[in-house]
């Protein structure tokens, strides 16, 4: 499976005029081993430090804008002054963040508690929605 989202990412960027390469394809080949994790430039630079110590920051950085420009990153902001980034799966309806404020650990909450919500609102209102966004901030079993 990893392999084929793969494909179909380094496929799309020869399309748009990218070149494939060996950094990039690390990066992506990292999310895909992580799938399901928040991870800032940051993190990303170090994990890949370990096994590629050639690959550098402003690399990491150009290369996460890119694939969140493609939507194969989803770019987030966790009010903590850094963004994170996590794959893009667009057969996932929502998802929420709990975020917590003491460690930082961020954890997902796969029910989307808000369909109903979304339909009295374009009912009421005539306003069509296409996407939201919950974060709700507390605090890990680890930490209270």
């Amino acid at each position: 499976m990893q392999h084929e989202r793969a494909n179909k990412v380094f496929e799309m960027l020869k399309q748009k005029d990218y070149k494939v390469t060996p950094q990039r394809k690390e990066i992506l080949t990292l999310f895909l081993k992580k799938d399901g994790e928040h991870l800032s430039a940051e993190e990303v630079y170090r994990v890949l430090q370990e096994s590629h110590p050639e690959i550098g920051l402003a690399t990491v950085y150009r290369t996460l804008d890119l694939f969140a420009e493609l939507d194969v990153l989803q770019k987030l902001s966790f009010d903590d002054g850094k963004n994170r980034y996590e794959l893009n799966d667009s057969e996932i309806h929502h998802h929420h963040h709990l975020i917590c404020l003491n460690c930082g650990k961020v954890l997902e909450f796969g029910d989307d508690l808000l369909e109903a919500l979304e339909e009295q609102i374009t009912a009421k209102i005539d306003f069509k929605i296409i996407d939201h966004k919950v974060k709700f901030y507390g605090y890990c079993s680890g930490c209270y």
